[in-house]
Parts: C-alpha cells; sequence; structure tokens
C-alpha cells in the first residue's frame, strides 16, 4: 500500500525545507576571518588596536559592496594570550566555528606554530582547507625553511628590515658604539642575528658594545636595561621590541635622560610615540616601516583620517597597518577572481598577485614563497610633522625610501603546492 501525505503536511514539510535552504544560505552569506593576536597581557594594546584595522577594514569592504556579488565579510576575535600554544586552541576554535581564513601578526612564535597546524590540518582535510594571513610576524624563516602553501606574509621579513636599517646607518659617521637589545624569543634572535652580520658587514669600525636579549612582554621595568645602555658608552641602540616592551623601554630612556639614537622597527606602536616626546630626541628616533601618516597619497591619507575619528580613542591612537589594508583589499579581490570562497582557490588567485595600494604604488606577491613586496619608509619622529602622534605633538618623517623591487632577497622556499 502506497504511504500517502496529507496535502496540508506536505506544505508544511515544503516550508520547512524552504526555511532550511534559507537558513543555510544565510550561515554562507558572510566570509569570516579570525583574528587571532594577544587581546590581554603584555601585548593586549597592539592586538586590540590590530583588531580594530581588521574591524574597520570589513566595515569599509561591506560598504561598498562586499564580496562575492553581495557577500558580506566578518571579523571574529579570538584571543591567543600572546602564546603559540595558545593561538593553537583558538585557531581550532576558529576551525570548528566554520571560519577558513585565519589572520594573525603580533610574535613569529605563534605565527610558525599557527603556520605549521595549518598545514597539517590542511593536509588532514582534504576540502576543509584553511589559509593562514601573516600581516606582521616577520621571522625569515616563515618565508624559507618552514614556509607553506598556506601561508601568505603581508609584512617585510626582519632580514629586510634591518638591511634598510644598516644601509641607512653605515653613512652616518657619527655612530661608533651601538647597544642591541631585543626580546628572547624567534623573531627578536632573528633581528640580534641580523644587526650583528650586516653592521660588522657595512660598518666594520663600529663598536657593538652590548648584545642581551630579555623575556618577551613580561618586563614591567626597564630601568636596569636602560642602566647597562648608559654604563655601555653606546651612541645608538638597536630593537626590534614591540608592543609594551618597546613603550617601557623608551619611557625608561625619558626618565634615566638617556640621549641616544634608537634604530627601531616598531616605536610606532602604542605608547611608544608619548615616550620618545619624553625623552626629547625630537627627529633621533627611527623607523622602517611600510608607511607612516606623513606618506603623502590623499586616499590613504582621507582613510586613515576616517579611521582615527572612529576608533582612535582618548589617546588618539591613528592607523598603523597599510600592510593590513593591502592585506584586506587583495583578499576581496581575490575572493571576487577566484569566484569562490573555497580557500584553495583564493591561494592560487593570490600568490602572484600584483595590487596597486592606497599610496598608488604597486605592491606583489611572490609565488615561490607567498611574500608580499612594498615600498618601505625609513622615519624619524618629531616636531614639524603635518600628522602628530597619540596626541604629542611631534609626528613621523621620512628619511628614506626604499622601492618595493630594492627589498627582494633570494628565498630558500620549497614551496609545496597542493594538487
Amino acid at each position: 500500500m502506497t504511504n500517502r501525505i496529507p496535502f496540508a503536511r506536505l506544505g508544511r514539510i515544503a516550508f520547512a525545507a524552504a526555511v532550511t535552504v534559507l537558513a543555510t544560505s544565510s550561515a554562507w552569506a558572510q566570509v569570516k576571518i579570525a583574528y587571532v593576536d594577544p587581546l590581554s597581557g603584555g601585548g593586549a594594546t597592539v592586538g586590540e588596536h590590530g583588531l580594530k584595522h581588521l574591524q574597520f577594514l570589513v566595515e569599509q569592504i561591506n560598504a561598498r559592496g562586499g564580496v562575492l556579488g553581495g557577500q558580506k565579510l566578518e571579523a571574529v576575535a579570538y584571543d591567543n594570550k600572546g602564546s603559540p600554544q595558545e593561538s593553537l586552541v583558538q585557531v581550532q576554535k576558529a576551525i570548528d566555528a566554520g571560519v577558513r581564513f585565519i589572520t594573525q601578526g603580533n610574535g613569529s612564535g605563534a605565527a610558525i606554530a599557527i603556520s605549521e597546524f595549518v598545514a597539517k590540518y590542511n593536509e588532514r582535510n582534504p576540502g576543509k582547507e584553511v589559509l593562514y594571513f601573516n600581516y606582521a610576524a616577520v621571522d625569515p624563516v616563515l618565508t624559507n625553511e618552514k614556509c607553506s602553501f598556506w601561508h601568505f606574509r603581508w609584512d617585510a621579513n626582519s632580514d629586510i628590515k634591518m638591511a634598510a636599517l644598516t644601509n641607512f646607518m653605515k653613512d652616518k659617521p657619527a655612530i661608533k658604539k651601538v647597544y642591541i637589545i631585543g626580546q628572547d624569543y624567534s623573531f627578536g634572535h632573528s633581528v640580534r642575528k641580523a644587526a650583528n652580520e650586516m653592521i660588522k658587514a657595512k660598518r666594520p669600525d663600529i663598536q657593538i658594545v652590548g648584545d642581551e636579549l630579555h623575556p618577551l612582554l613580561k618586563i614591567t621595568d626597564f630601568a636596569p636595561y636602560v642602566a647597562k645602555i648608559k654604563a655601555s658608552g653606546a651612541d645608538s641602540v638597536i630593537t626590534g621590541n614591540w608592543g609594551n616592551d618597546m613603550a617601557l623601554l623608551l619611557k625608561a630612556a625619558a626618565d634615566a635622560g638617556l640621549k641616544v639614537s634608537w634604530y627601531t622597527y616598531y616605536a610606532g606602536g602604542a605608547g611608544a610615540p608619548t615616550a620618545i616626546k619624553q625623552t626629547g630626541l625630537d627627529h633621533q628616533v627611527f623607523q622602517i616601516s611600510e608607511w607612516h601618516t606623513n606618506v603623502p597619497a590623499p586616499e590613504m591619507e582621507a582613510f586613515a583620517d576616517s579611521f582615527l575619528k572612529k576608533y582612535g580613542g582618548a589617546s588618539q591612537q591613528g592607523w598603523w597597518y597599510l600592510r593590513m589594508k593591502n592585506q584586506l583589499d587583495m583578499f576581496a579581490s581575490a575572493l571576487d577572481k577566484a569566484k569562490s570562497s573555497d580557500p584553495k582557490k583564493v591561494a592560487a588567485v593570490l600568490r602572484d598577485m600584483k595590487w596597486r595600494n592606497s599610496l598608488g604604488a604597486e605592491v606583489f606577491m611572490r609565488p615561490s614563497d607567498h611574500s608580499l613586496f612594498q615600498d618601505m619608509y625609513i622615519s624619524s619622529f618629531g616636531s614639524g610633522a603635518k600628522h602628530d602622534e597619540e596626541k604629542t605633538g611631534w609626528g613621523w618623517k621620512t628619511v628614506g625610501v626604499i622601492k618595493a623591487q630594492d627589498t627582494v632577497v633570494p628565498t630558500t622556499c620549497k614551496m609545496v603546492t597542493p594538487n
């Protein structure tokens, strides 16, 4: 006997099926990107501000129509507490929540752990792959011996940055004695190694009068370290410190009246501009970066001003990372070109992409190691700048530019491209 379904019940089944389809469509109507960085602990100041960057970029992209014909991007925050181990816990949480795109930048130790985890996960889960976008972790190993098809780096590695800084320093005859100080983890070790090697090669007459590492984001008072710098007779300091380790080091230098020149990677981070002003070192603190607020570019200037008004807060912390804007703009374009949010298809588009950024300059991704190359700026912090930082009245001024093609270095990456 044939089972017959009453017409009214059939209607209810059809309606329920339609609701299920709509719910499923709605779930896929957003492309999620997980932000895995410190939102508590010593790295929280930079982690929280980086999250504001991502949220603002997502808002901007969604306001102009989103991606893939109207889908919206969504930023989802995960606190890794600055720990490589906790990073993996949070990445797994993101994957379990259906996120297929991860971004992280603060800490190369965490970056290495995430990159290796993602590669292993993708190998075990074909068809459910994940992409990792690294916007700031610059240990060279990530695009050399530990490179991965699933990892893309949007910042210049620490060797490129140190080459630029030491090329600038070698033409300053007043530099006689240099003190190297950094954080005791993979990135700090790479900065220390590059600084030693490049100074000795380019200016063998310079004395390295100090060379030490300290615990990462654990020091609350850098006075003992500054006392050693002062006692060494150094006229210049090289550091890759970031987050509280940069701001507190400069604050201790101001308190001690240490009058040296500083050559840094991240003196533009939270609290550091205020500390520089306190030192009174007008245009004696230098930074290597892909952009700063006084690079003349109307589009980027308007963008940074909009961000400052919305997310600057009481301390008036402005936009830091052009590289994150490059990352999200290129990601949105790759989604549309791939006509898919499948990470493997997006990676295939991104890996050799060329892009004209908000400065009007061309940046390009190298397919052999998934490194982005872009113009780099050496700038000094002090008086006379159009845009200031943290209400100090001081701002960044360009003192040197390295074009993207001149930052290209060889890679030892043996990229394994999945079928």
